[in-house]
């Protein structure tokens, strides 16, 4: 028997709920091809935490998760913790200290679940978001001058390294081949004037070595207005870490739900383990009341699954999410159901 080892953040709010319903789905599959599963919990590291010690997790923490396969995250946020707090104190150190510089998103219209988009139907919906992951826009590099004084200043700086850009281009690329061959480059060029361009001219250099992949380039505003008016259009887009950042929220917007939407942040040479999340956030209005999507969560885990070299594996469960939706009118209130987390996972497990 094969067997994983994966390291559990529950976080904070929904996150609990809806990665108790992606292990129950990953057990399941385990089972069904003798595949078996090591779980270690980090259940207090979360935002409760940071209010209670000072810090999302502790200071060996990325030690903690070094020798682990993969990493399953819930979902990261509390009132009362600023948002940057929450992120820079656990999801940025483990991005950017195992190297994940690909957040890999896919977006797909599923038959049973209507889009708001008009004309966006299931089947012909069908893209992957590459996003950059830990330099671009999200850089350290900055800061405060002259705090609460009528001249205070803030700064930030935007970061691309030649080494960054083209890892992350040429990942899209490969995955473009193997895909529909087609990449479209989300820029800005016209308006931010070193770092866009350099972006630009990488994509181009990189395009050379893929030939086998037809490419063109957007700047973000069209992008993004393209996204609704003609989101089949799409096969790979990639782009830097805020544009991706961005086109991934709104895509998942245009596929029906954010709720439904994963993601992988992966170390493409797996020298580090990769980590896997639901989009959604947190959601504490309804944390606690058992009515979260775990459609996300359970994504993610087949996003991890293929990874880890179980691609058969990881459709039988996206084909179990398609048959539920296609097949049954269970769903959740984010879909315009009245199911249960619990419900809908059973549901899952049935077909699987």
């Amino acid at each position: 028997m094969t067997n994983q080892r994966i390291a559990l953040i529950p976080g904070d709010g929904i996150g609990t709920e809806v990665l108790l319903a992606a292990q129950q789905v990953l057990d399941a599959v385990g089972r069904r091809h003798d595949l078996g599963f090591t779980y270690t919990s980090f259940d207090d590291w979360s935002c409760e935490r940071y209010l209670r010690e000072g810090a999302m997790m502790p200071e060996d923490g990325l030690d903690q998760l070094r020798d682990k396969d993969a990493i399953l995250l819930g979902a990261v946020g509390y009132p009362g913790v600023p948002d940057h707090v929450s992120l820079w104190g656990l999801l940025i150190p483990i991005r950017r200290s195992f190297r994940q510089y690909v957040n890999l998103r896919p977006i797909r219209v599923f038959e049973g679940i209507e889009s708001p988009v008009r004309g966006a139907a299931a089947g012909a919906v069908d893209f992957v978001v590459v996003r950059e992951n830990v330099e671009g826009e999200y850089s350290e590099i900055g800061g405060r001058l002259g705090r609460g004084l009528p001249e205070e200043m803030a700064v930030q700086e935007a970061v691309f390294t030649r080494a960054g850009v083209t890892r992350v281009l040429d990942y899209a690329f490969g995955l473009a081949a193997r895909r529909g061959g087609r990449l479209t480059s989300a820029t800005k060029s016209n308006g931010i004037v070193h770092t866009m361009p350099f972006w630009d001219e990488l994509v181009a250099e990189r395009a050379a070595a893929h030939p086998q992949v037809g490419w063109d380039q957007e700047h973000i505003d069209a992008l993004a207005a393209k996204f609704v008016l003609d989101p089949a259009r799409f096969d790979v887009v990639v782009g830097s870490n805020l544009f991706g950042d961005i086109l991934s929220d709104l895509a998942a917007a245009v596929a029906g739900s954010i709720g439904i939407a994963p993601a992988a942040n992966l170390n493409p040479e797996r020298e580090f383990p990769s980590m896997f999340e639901p989009v959604h956030g947190s959601a504490p209005d309804i944390a606690g009341q058992g009515i979260a999507n775990p459609l996300g969560a359970i994504w993610s885990a087949a996003m991890m699954l293929d990874h880890l070299g179980h691609p058969k594996e990881a459709k039988d469960v996206t084909d179990a999410i398609a048959a539920v939706l296609a097949t049954t009118d269970v769903r959740t209130p984010d879909l315009g159901g009245n199911a249960t987390t619990a419900e809908f996972t059973d549901k899952l497990l049935e077909r699987l």
